[in-house]
């Protein structure tokens, strides 16, 4: 069975238009709700960052993408290939609907998520790896500077749903090419995501297949478009699922908005979860051989007993 979401289990992401960036770390930021910020100054990009200009001003280097026949792309079975292209020609590819080169069929989808120099060691940074594009952005500065992590550059061709995922960090997403549909989910419908690792196992936010994943019907959808200018404000652990409606090229930045000391520092995607939250997954790894030594009865009890004692000890803390 597949039907469209409860149209009263959703809401528009709210816009805000009148606002300074001291205006959005003290009344917008606290709340942490995302927003779409508009009005901001993100620089020239705006104006110059077409196909032609991108390609002749991206450089020379060869870029990493991922190449579907499918518009949704599924990170959980990897339902496209990874290829290496030079820049110029990625972009050509990733603004045209049809191919006279190609890798899977003429109509096969591109997406860029830049990576740093040494994927295992450098972090995405826009200013590093595309220098002379990263003079075209202004990155609002609505985090302390000494916060920044990454900003990771992005394209993808019309039509490209990537999953849903969280983040551990807070990022803004800075909407430069194309519009965007962006489905957003809170934290607290984590247990109605299906969620594998950090990515939900459902691909069709739109139109799910209930059959197969009948309590996603609960998860309370935020949805908003993104216009070029627009800036997405995602907070930490919100599941975010993107669909570009037109060819779009855009830059997420992430800031460490907790204590450097969760963090893990050989993690230059900043996607590993805190260092608690992998210690506590650890222990239940452990946890999990222990009751296998168990009786088939006893493990489900005891498993069920230890699941109410640590609901019961968060859920407690929150009211």
């Amino acid at each position: 069975m597949s039907v469209r979401s409860r149209s009263n289990n959703a809401e528009d992401i709210r816009v805000v238009e009148t606002f300074t960036t001291e205006t959005f770390t003290a009344d917008i930021y606290p709340k942490r709700e995302p927003v779409i910020l508009r009005g901001l100054d993100i620089g020239e990009c705006l104006r110059k960052w077409t196909p032609s200009y991108l390609a002749s001003d991206g450089g020379t280097q060869e870029v990493k993408v991922h190449v579907s026949s499918s518009t949704q792309m599924d990170f959980i079975n990897k339902n496209f290939l990874y290829r290496s292209l030079p820049f110029q020609e990625f972009v050509k590819r990733a603004f045209e609907d049809e191919h006279a080169d190609y890798f899977i069929d003429q109509k096969e989808k591109f997406y860029l998520r830049a990576l740093g120099h040494d994927p295992r060691k450098d972090v995405a940074d826009i200013s590093v790896q595309f220098p002379e594009l990263a003079q075209d952005l202004t990155i609002p500065q609505v985090f302390e500077r000494e916060k920044f992590f990454s900003s990771v550059f992005r394209i993808a061709s019309r039509g490209v749903q990537l999953w849903t995922h969280y983040d551990i960090m807070d990022n803004i997403l800075i909407q430069v090419v194309g519009r965007k549909k962006v489905v957003l989910f809170h934290p607290n419908d984590v247990d109605y995501l299906y969620l594998n690792g950090d990515k939900s196992e459902v691909l069709d936010v739109d139109n799910p297949d209930l059959s197969c994943y009948p309590k996603f019907i609960e998860a309370k959808q935020y949805r908003g478009h993104l216009e070029p200018g627009d800036i997405l404000f995602i907070p930490a652990l919100w599941f975010h699922n993107m669909t570009y409606e037109d060819a779009g090229v855009a830059v997420n930045v992430f800031w460490r908005h907790l204590e450097d000391k969760l963090y893990d520092t050989k993690d230059p995607y900043g996607n590993h979860d805190l260092l608690p939250a992998q210690r506590a997954n650890q222990i239940v790894d452990r946890a999990i051989k222990a009751l296998e030594e168990l009786p088939e009865e006893y493990q489900e009890f005891y498993a069920h007993r230890l699941i109410d004692r640590i609901r019961h000890t968060f859920l407690a803390k929150q009211t």
